[in-house]
């Protein structure tokens, strides 16, 4: 349940979390405490001039007087170029900090993390969140240390002038802290709420720009921007609620400020004409009652910009402190490394021998998938899977990679169980390729080496030739300078798919993974790829989840998988002759292709 006042814990994590800038905060902090006092300083100036010189009517003593006035104006400029150059800096460098570690999470996170969280969400919490945080810090302590010490300057300086008159100015302090509560709970509960839908625009933006051509295709432009704008209808008055909360409380500050030097004129006017004040006292009284209310007016402004930035705080951390649901061992992080310091020369080196082990999984929703599974597969064997879709083929592969670990049981690698490895063991000997590739902005040469960024020129050309790339690659105007695009979306489909073999290729792999990696390309570039695919998976241990079954005929050995479980296993041949399930889906397939031949 979230709370509806200042979480004191979240802002000791926050700031346990920037300490690598406790020195500019520091620094900062004395600044601002010295305009601060200086500020205090002036309507003592103004008291001075009228009781030494206009009330007696002489100039002795005004050289230094003006001396002594420009030499504070001089150390006051000073403090506030430098209140702004360090404010800068410190926003700058927690932006930096929580960015840098924000994303260090998200690399380690588990692929079951992205499962459940919107692309937009997690948008939301590296941009527009962090960036409340880090300008709220900086520049509400800048406010705040500067407040701070100018109202308590203020208060013993007028305590010094008359203490009488100073409770009178002070005595709106006391309604001024109760509506301080009350608009403290309804401030922060405002803000949370327009934070919550700021991150489902992000992510409806988002859908809605990488869905583009769908949307296009099913003709959704007037739906789409009729739910789009139900979201935005909601941003729009949970906005406006915000800020009428936080406008009320801003005019009331100023109106018990307006009241404190009522009273200061009415008491300390009845005082000078009684003789009990002097004028230049009054004029100083009324200086520090307008100058007291300007603090607890800019207290007031961060008091709401901190309710607002605690709920940026509480999502931002709720994504820096989750807890991954596979990581490495203390000691295995200890002996191995991990994937940011990984100690490579302690690595055993992978020859492929894999076997899974009375191995079950379950999702988190309760769904099994895998129940008691067993297999053995030697080093530099080609593993099809084949099944109806949920039938858990994904799963296994995905246990392999160790993209998710076992509810139950063991997966062993080369007779050792890959748990008591750092998990960069495995991902840096796996060549993986997806159905639906994904290429990054820049060039086809940067796209290959992404996968190994030590790869030589020679290194990537001749993952090009295995790949069966080169041809297309050198016909393009630039060759492999040419770009891609964003996403590829400048190559064709079959094109970003032999690029992406490239990409795996250059690695050097032992354990390769096709996850039904032509069922979305043109038959002539499937069989440029299974014309290649023997020289690919040679030597290498490998798993080919196949759509189409034409592609796994040289297969060592096909699984069907059915419910978790094997159902039937052979080669090509065999299973062909058992004239079982793998044959009927075979003879259909086979039938259904040469139908669309036939009609096309």
């Amino acid at each position: 349940m979230e709370k509806e006042k200042i979480d004191i814990n979240v802002w000791k994590n926050f700031f346990q979390l920037v300490k690598s800038q406790k020195k500019l905060f520091i620094f900062l902090f004395i600044v601002m405490i010295g305009v601060g006092t200086l500020d205090s300083v002036f309507p003592l100036f103004s008291k001075y001039v009228i009781d030494n010189f206009i009330q007696k009517n002489t100039l002795d003593g005004l050289n230094k007087f003006i001396f002594i006035f420009f030499i504070i104006i001089f150390i006051q400029g000073v403090n506030v170029f430098l209140f702004l150059a360090l404010g800068g800096k410190v926003e700058t460098n927690i932006s930096y900090d929580i960015r840098k570690k924000g994303f260090e999470k998200l690399q380690i996170l588990p692929l079951s993390y992205y499962d459940e969280k919107a692309v937009g969400w997690l948008m939301a919490r590296m941009t527009s969140d962090i960036n409340r945080l880090s300008e709220t810090i900086s520049w509400g302590l800048v406010d705040f240390s500067w407040g701070i010490t100018m109202m308590l300057a203020i208060v013993i300086a007028m305590f010094k002038l008359n203490a009488k008159l100073a409770l009178i100015a002070l005595a709106v302090v006391p309604p001024l802290a109760i509506a301080s509560a009350y608009f403290q709970r309804r401030i922060l509960k405002a803000q949370r709420e327009v934070r919550k839908i700021n991150s489902k625009i992000t992510a409806a933006y988002n859908e809605d720009i990488s869905g583009a051509k769908t949307t296009k295709t099913l003709v959704r432009e007037d739906i789409n921007l009729e739910e789009f704008g139900s979201i935005t209808e909601d941003m729009r008055k949970a906005s406006i609620n915000a800020t009428v909360v936080s406008s009320l409380y801003i005019p009331i500050v100023l109106v018990l400020g307006s009241i404190g030097t009522a009273l200061v004129l009415n008491f300390g006017g009845k005082g000078v004409i009684a003789g009990r004040i002097s004028y230049g006292t009054m004029v100083a009284f009324i200086s520090y009652t307008m100058q007291f209310f300007e603090p607890v007016r800019q207290l007031a402004v961060i008091f709401a910009e901190v309710q607002s930035a605690q709920a940026s705080a509480e999502r931002v951390f709720s994504l820096l402190e989750e807890v991954p649901s596979i990581s490495d061992d203390e000691e295995v992080v200890k002996e191995y490394g991990d994937f940011f310091n990984p100690k490579k020369d302690k690595w055993p080196e992978i020859k492929g021998e894999i076997e899974f082990k009375n191995v079950s999984f379950t999702y988190k929703d309760g769904e099994k998938i895998l129940d008691n599974f067993n297999l053995k597969v030697k080093s530099g064997e080609t593993i099809a899977l084949v099944g109806e879709t949920g039938s858990g083929k994904s799963t296994i592969v995905n246990l392999l990679c160790r993209f998710y670990e076992p509810t139950s049981g063991k997966i062993l690698i080369d007779g050792i169980d890959y748990r008591s490895m750092p998990q960069v063991w495995i991902h840096d000997n796996l060549g993986y390729v997806l159905q639906t590739p994904h290429l990054f902005s820049g060039t086809i040469t940067d796209n290959i080496k992404y996968g190994n960024l030590d790869a030589t020129e020679w290194d990537i050309i001749k993952a090009s030739r295995q790949s069966n790339s080169h041809k297309f690659i050198t016909e393009m105007e630039k060759g492999y300078d040419s770009p891609v695009g964003e996403g590829g979306n400048l190559l064709s489909t079959g094109q970003k798919q032999l690029v992406s073999f490239a990409r795996a290729l250059v690695r050097n792999p032992k354990i390769f993974v096709l996850d039904e990696a032509t069922s979305s390309i043109d038959t002539e570039t499937e069989k440029m790829i299974q014309d290649s695919i023997e020289k690919i998976l040679e030597g290498k241990t490998s798993f080919v989840i196949a759509h189409r079954l034409s592609t796994i005929r040289n297969a060592d050995r096909i699984l069907v998988i059915k419910d978790g479980k094997i159902i039937e296993e052979g080669n090509h041949k065999n299973l062909i002759k058992k004239k079982g399930y793998y044959y009927n889906l075979y003879v259909n397939q086979f039938i259904e292709e040469k139908s669309k031949e036939i009609l096309g």
